[in-house]
């Protein structure tokens, strides 16, 4: 399987237990990525997979058979993605977004320039909640940062990891020999935002600390039982918001042959 077959599953193969990589003034928080999430989620009104994915409206989500999911890179090799910053963040949350997105540029070869005349561009936006479609889906595409609980370095990395296409760790093609999908405590009508998917793992091994990883109890029908437990050590951390973990940066720079 090659890249151009499966951009938007993009989903990791192995086993790793490595840690994020640190920002400077990233939040100590103890609430995992799934709970921030679906906690400012809950106002929105978009239709969304797995929590904080948009349900595409012009292609399977599942499959891509081609660069066009792909964000372009230029002569230079940078892969230019454009992108425009609502007027309603505050100074400071401008700067959290910006450092955020400058962890990019530093360790791959990603680069977000404010868009100019470009048609494909990112729209950073103050909806209600935080989420992204995924991969490049042509336009002006939104990825949300609700002001009230989605701008913290983690989360806004995830988002734009979406938007560059890749998926939930939890869904990888391989993720039975990792984690243990508790089935039975999950509601029903949210089984499907466990379903894996056919993904292409970059020849990477599974992250238990991607910032792609959702927490042990995401979608849990109830307090104190977990969804997803990962073996075989259960006291493996998943979940976690800090930033991009090593593997993170290296399936981006693979992706995109940086």
């Amino acid at each position: 399987m090659t890249p151009s077959v499966s951009l938007l599953l993009l989903l990791l193969l192995g086993l790793s237990q490595a840690h994020p990589v640190q920002e400077e003034g990233i939040e100590d928080g103890t609430m995992d990525i799934t709970t921030s999430i679906l906690t400012s989620n809950n106002a929105t009104d978009e239709i969304l997979l797995e929590g904080d994915l948009v349900a595409p409206r012009t292609r399977n989500a599942m499959k891509c058979w081609s660069q066009s999911c792909l964000w372009k890179k230029a002569s230079n090799g940078q892969v230019v993605v454009p992108f425009t910053l609502s007027r309603e963040f505050s100074s400071m949350e401008r700067q959290k977004i910006d450092r955020a997105m400058k962890a990019f540029a530093r360790k791959t070869c990603i680069r977000f320039v404010p868009r100019q005349n470009q048609y494909d561009y990112i729209s950073i936006e103050n909806r209600g909640g935080c989420f992204s479609s995924l991969g490049r889906v042509g336009g002006r595409q939104v990825l949300s940062l609700n002001r009230g609980g989605c701008i913290q370095n983690g989360i806004i990395q995830h988002e734009i990891n979406h938007a560059l296409g890749f998926n939930h760790e939890q869904t990888r093609s391989d993720r039975d020999g990792y984690v243990r999908i508790n089935w039975e405590n999950i509601n029903q009508g949210m089984a499907y935002n466990f379903y894996k998917k056919d993904t292409n793992n970059l020849n990477t091994p599974y992250d238990y600390s991607s910032i792609m990883h959702y927490g042990r109890t995401a979608f849990s029908i109830q307090r104190g039982r977990d969804s997803i437990t990962p073996i075989p050590n259960s006291n493996v951390r998943i979940g976690q918001r800090q930033g991009m973990s090593y593997w993170d940066i290296m399936r981006i720079n693979r992706l995109y042959r940086c």
